[in-house]
């Protein structure tokens, strides 16, 4: 892994899918602290800091908070709590069991390109947010 310091607070997306773009925006327009920074699962940066992880590449989103990572449903509601109000209430989803959480969370990641569409190449963040974009 690059001497890159890892953000307390990092989302790594599906950079094609149209449903994860549009996710990080979300996130972008709701996170007024500037809590989060970013990394496509396609990118360099994230295939090292997963391989240090021991992780393979997953195909959905993954948060690592404070060095700590959640996936599926987990990571979702895990970052919400830090966006603003009123969005940061859906963390209390966290209360449902997890094998109920992921089987949701499992069946949306699974039809997210045939619901949402897919790109061919990753987005391209605007100049002001790429500085929360690593790569």
């Amino acid at each position: 892994m690059s001497s890159q310091k890892i953000p307390d607070h990092l989302l790594l997306f599906d950079g094609v899918c149209n449903l994860c773009n549009a996710s990080v925006r979300f996130v972008l327009r709701h996170d007024k602290k500037e809590r989060f920074f970013f990394s496509s699962l396609q990118s360099d940066f994230a295939g090292k800091l997963l391989s240090g992880y021991n992780i393979s590449r997953p195909s959905s989103v993954i948060y690592i908070e404070h060095g700590r990572i959640y996936t599926n449903s987990t990571a979702v509601l895990r970052a919400v709590r830090h966006l603003r109000f009123p969005v940061n209430c859906l963390c209390a989803l966290i209360i449902i069991p997890p094998f109920i959480r992921n089987a949701v969370y499992r069946i949306i990641a699974s039809k997210r390109y045939a619901w949402f569409g897919r790109r061919s190449e990753c987005m391209v963040p605007g100049k002001r947010v790429k500085h929360r974009f690593l790569e």
